[in-house]
């Protein structure tokens, strides 16, 4: 059992062995120590509620990526249009995301990229990382961003 405090100078909650806590052990601390709706105006207490209720249900429920099928975790806000469809399609070199198989098989044919924008930083056998600058590939990063957030429950997105 992992009892927890909070450190003297620090607001974040640390277990006592003086670690921090693990995301799951902060989540529920947060859910216990979260301010009322009596402490909010109504305004914002209802645009809160009717913002967990659109989040609470992931609205995809399968990304197909290359020859990659994954089931994903979490709600993400993906355009009106696609969010709709259980199965999402995206090009694995631009990450543009379509509807249907054959709209992507289209695409792939049209589509001149090979690998991410920016430059290649690191390089091991068949893996490789890119470093990207979102001011030069926007629509990349938020592409980015959508399908991270399938798999990343506490993520912002910022457009």
């Amino acid at each position: 059992i992992v009892k927890h405090k909070k450190a003297k100078d620090s607001p974040m909650p640390v277990a006592d062995s003086g670690q921090k806590m693990t995301r799951t052990q902060k989540r529920k601390f947060d859910e216990i120590n979260t301010t009322t709706s009596a402490d909010v105006d109504p305004t914002t207490a209802a645009l809160e509620h009717e913002r967990e209720q659109a989040t609470k249900v992931k609205n995809i429920q399968c990304v197909e990526l290359g020859c990659y099928e994954m089931d994903t975790w979490y709600y993400s806000p993906y355009p009106e249009e696609f969010s709709k469809c259980s199965k999402l399609y995206l090009c694995e070199y631009c990450l543009k995301y379509f509807r249907k198989a054959k709209t992507l098989d289209r695409h792939k044919v049209k589509c001149e990229w090979r690998h991410p924008p920016g430059d290649e930083i690191y390089r091991d056998g068949n893996i490789s990382m890119f470093e990207i600058d979102g001011k030069k590939a926007k629509i990349y990063c938020q592409s980015l961003c959508l399908l991270s957030k399938l798999f990343l429950d506490h993520k912002a997105l910022y457009y």
